[in-house]
């Protein structure tokens, strides 16, 4: 067994990138030598920041990228900062020119080439000159919708059609979820920001959609089609970071639709929204996969989508440290399982 710890580097100290670590703090063989932040949190201890004690630990202080991440300074980093490729690409850039395995928790990273397939070339090439590794994942996408969609597949003779269906309760996400998904607007300004393209929805069909063409060799006859459309309330529904008048928009409710040969093959429905159940709404994710044999799995309530982007992350560090160097996705690696054990055993 390796004898020294796993280092990990964490950019990023937002729900996302606290949630790891104090799940990083809680298991063995590993620990977290640095944490890159911003503004009122340099200088700062990791700890004021986190639900967990310091106690004997040495402290981690908060600091600009430049000063924490130096070759070699940790096995990993995990980037939780933003969700499109073209955001994340000079992040992850710095880190594998500095010879760091890369995770990162943006959406599109989960499979950049489906929209930026230059970037995703350069970046492959970036990590291999390197000798190092990047993959991005999360719980969606990364898993319920697209990995655990593929792996169901494996018991199918043919697969004639695919539907996934995500229902999921928004409450626990922050501000920037809620702009996003056009929480709390009218009906009118929630259609014009999409006439605009200014309102996001969830982020990943795309990536999703070819994940699961490509894992199963279907090619698709066009680009994916996206369609946001609001959820109206008929009561008052208050979230942490969100409040809803009856009458406005409490989600957005995203389809995804990808064809083989002008016929839809593959179709995602994914209505997010702050507290459903004042409605009479029930969370829960669902796979629908018609062909030899029919499969159909419901999981109820919705698998956590913070939790499972925490956990999701923080068990892959093995497989992507063992990985062979360039960019990488949830169809490349060993299937994601929970670390009870000491995490330098799962080190090759």
């Amino acid at each position: 067994m390796r004898k020294e710890n796993i280092k990990v580097i964490i950019w990023g100290l937002g729900a996302m990138g606290k949630g790891m670590a104090e799940m990083l703090l809680n298991k063995k063989g590993v620990e977290i030598v640095g944490v890159v932040g911003r503004t009122h949190r340099l200088g700062k201890s990791m700890y004021d920041y986190l639900d967990v004690e310091r106690g004997d630990r040495p402290d981690i202080i908060i600091g600009e990228y430049d000063k924490v991440i130096t070759e070699k300074a940790a096995d990993v980093v995990i980037i939780a900062t933003d969700s499109f490729t073209r955001d994340n690409f000079e992040k992850i850039k710095y880190c594998l020119e500095r010879k760091i395995n890369v995770i990162s928790t943006a959406e599109e990273m989960a499979y950049p080439q489906a929209q930026e397939p230059e970037l995703a070339k350069e970046l492959d090439r970036i990590a291999k000159e390197n000798g190092v590794t990047v993959l991005g994942t999360g719980i969606n996408p990364g898993l319920i919708m697209d990995l655990l969609v593929i792996a169901l597949t494996g018991a199918c003779i043919e697969v004639e059609s695919i539907r996934a269906e995500r229902v999921n309760n928004l409450s626990p996400f922050g501000p920037a979820v809620m702009e996003g998904q056009g929480v709390g607007l009218t009906v009118e300004e929630f259609n014009n920001r999409v006439k605009e393209g200014t309102l996001a929805g969830h982020v990943g069909f795309p990536e999703s959609i070819r994940m699961i063409a490509d894992a199963i060799g279907w090619k698709l006859s066009d680009e994916v089609e996206l369609i946001r459309e609001p959820i109206v309330s008929k009561v008052y529904r208050k979230a942490p970071h969100a409040e809803v008048q009856p009458g406005n928009v409490a989600g957005c409710n995203m389809k995804g639709f990808g064809r083989v040969d002008g016929e839809v093959k593959i179709e995602m429905l994914h209505p997010q929204q702050v507290e459903p159940q004042l409605e009479g709404g029930s969370t829960g994710d669902y796979i629908t996969i018609k062909g030899t044999p029919n499969i159909n799995m419901s999981i109820k309530p919705e698998v956590p989508g913070g939790i499972g982007t925490i956990a999701m992350c923080v068990n892959m560090i093995p497989h992507v440290i063992n990985a062979s160097p360039g960019l990488k996705t949830m169809i490349d690696l060993p299937v994601p399982r929970a670390i009870m054990g000491d995490m330098r055993e799962l080190i090759d």
